[in-house]
């Protein structure tokens, strides 16, 4: 529980996003068969997967940057408990910019948006670019990015996230064709399945639900309520099946 009485914020899910244990087990040997010795990882929440790379590298140290005090300190928790704490630091700043490259390796996981100028549409040619600016020769990125499954109507996109627009996301050829243009080659492509989208989407919102049915009458319920079934609202009626979530292993080139 937190101090307003609310249940503790994405308690529930592993990930932040649809990923599911086998492929995140997947996910993090790729990376460790290049045998990092710096990991960065952008946007890392509570740092799970980064934290994973760190038990199966041994000799690698990481860094993860997010602007959520509450993940952060979440994942400084999970780092204490598994004896990780000496060798990752959670950094709440902004990755703008940042001048903690280059890497041997990089996470990127729903997080491109933290490398774009905020004041312009997401753009993520210049993630992409940021990410090779990031990492060393020789490296790895992984980078979460959604996708358009096909392109949504305007009614559809009326039924996701405030301003939702076709441009917020290109079809997957697009984006590996980009991630090839801005000095990648794809070691990997996967995409995220239905089960690991609706464990991610129900594990969101599950301890909201439950918290919400045995404290209907909370000075915050009808709030939290409002906000719940907005978000419920915006996937089951608006971006289930329309976006996906592709899982892309980049290696630098050039």
């Amino acid at each position: 529980m937190t101090d307003s009485g609310l249940p503790t914020r994405l308690g529930s899910p592993t990930f932040h996003g649809p990923l599911s244990e086998a492929r995140a087990t997947r996910m993090v040997a790729r990376v460790a068969d290049a045998a990092p010795a710096t990991v960065l990882d952008i946007g890392c929440g509570w740092g799970e997967l980064l934290l994973r790379v760190l038990e199966a590298v041994p000799s690698a140290t990481g860094v993860g940057l997010d602007i959520s005090a509450e993940d952060l300190a979440r994942g400084r928790v999970l780092a204490e408990e598994r004896g990780l704490a000496e060798r990752v630091a959670f950094v709440e700043e902004s990755a703008l910019g940042t001048t903690r490259g280059p890497v041997d390796a990089i996470l990127c996981l729903g997080s491109s948006q933290a490398l774009c100028d905020p004041e312009q549409p997401h753009d993520p040619a210049a993630a992409l670019r940021e990410l090779r600016r990031l990492v060393r020769p020789g490296g790895r990125v992984v980078l979460g990015e959604g996708f358009w499954e096909r392109t949504p109507t305007a009614g559809e996109l009326a039924g996701m996230w405030p301003g939702a627009h076709t441009g917020d996301h290109l079809r997957l050829g697009a984006l590996v064709d980009l991630a090839i243009e801005t000095g990648f080659r794809p070691a990997w492509i996967e995409t995220a399945g239905r089960e690991e989208w609706e464990e991610f989407e129900s594990g969101y919102r599950h301890d909201m639900e439950v918290w919400l049915a045995a404290y209907p009458g909370h000075p915050l319920a009808a709030e939290t309520r409002d906000r719940v079934d907005r978000q419920r609202s915006s996937w089951l009626n608006g971006y289930r099946d329309l976006l996906g979530m592709t899982y892309l292993t980049l290696i630098p080139v050039g």
